[in-house]
């Protein structure tokens, strides 16, 4: 198993974090057919071969992803993909 494994600092409340995960989300699940839901502040990330969460705390996101043995080959264009989209809507 290949872990992706993602800390970002963040100075957003509650709200708008919780909007940038969704932003985030929906990006994954458009480009990389990812199925996702909230459960309180945890979003987490399912599909075949892969499995994961993003949590999000007061200063942090965090996101770990789980990637099987046929996405492994994507791990890289996968976690530039969560670099490059928090890059856009997270605001340090």
């Amino acid at each position: 198993m290949s872990v992706i494994d993602i800390h970002r600092a963040h100075a957003l409340d509650k709200a708008h974090a919780r909007d940038a995960a969704e932003t985030l989300a929906k990006d994954l699940s458009q480009k990389f057919d990812v199925n996702y839901l909230w459960e309180g502040d945890l979003l987490k990330f399912r599909r075949s071969g892969v499995k994961g969460h993003l949590d999000i705390a007061e200063t942090d996101l965090h996101i770990r992803l789980e990637l099987g043995m046929m996405l492994r080959p994507f791990k890289s264009r996968i976690e530039q993909e969560i670099h490059s989209q928090l890059d856009q809507i997270v605001r340090t």
